[in-house]
């Protein structure tokens, strides 16, 4: 018998979750410029769920990709927020059907008795609160990677 590799899992589809802000920090850099339209994302209020399907970019595959000479992955993944008791967005209008988001970075403000805040950051300025009664986060990958439209990985100019 031989041990796992890493290599192992080149394919298989992503299933994490966090419920600290150090696993939301993991969370956040495996959707940094994931994109979604606004018809993408929906609030369960009564069953207190919060989701968004995005086109994430595969930036755990760069590394082999590059080596390789391979082209770059994206795919779609759902990303779940539990225990959410309300959602606010600054930035961008939530009925437009034609607007694309891109998800920027994820963190957390913790309140009291394990309460607290998340805040997705959105290209452009814009932002989608959540405060959550506790930090309850999957990110789950739905579908086989694909080639980037792009073909290149995001990048952001320094500033």
């Amino acid at each position: 018998m031989t041990d796992a590799r890493f290599e192992d899992g080149d394919d298989a589809p992503l299933r994490l979750m966090a419920q600290d802000a150090e696993g939301l920090g993991v969370l956040a850099a495996l959707v940094q410029d994931a994109v979604f339209p606004a018809t993408e994302m929906t609030y369960a209020k009564t069953r207190r769920r919060f989701a968004l399907m995005l086109n994430r970019f595969r930036w755990e595959e760069l590394p082999a990709a590059e080596a390789a000479g391979r082209r770059v992955e994206r795919v779609q993944s759902l990303l779940v927020f539990e225990d959410v008791m309300a959602v606010q967005s600054q930035g961008f209008d939530r009925r437009d059907k034609d607007t694309v988001m891109s998800l920027l970075d994820m963190t957390f403000a913790p309140g009291a008795d394990g309460t607290g805040r998340v805040v997705l950051v959105l290209a452009g300025d814009g932002e989608i609160a959540l405060s959550v009664e506790s930090l309850d986060v999957t990110l789950r990958d739905v579908t086989r990677p694909y080639l980037a439209p792009s073909g290149k990985a995001p990048t952001h100019p320094a500033g």
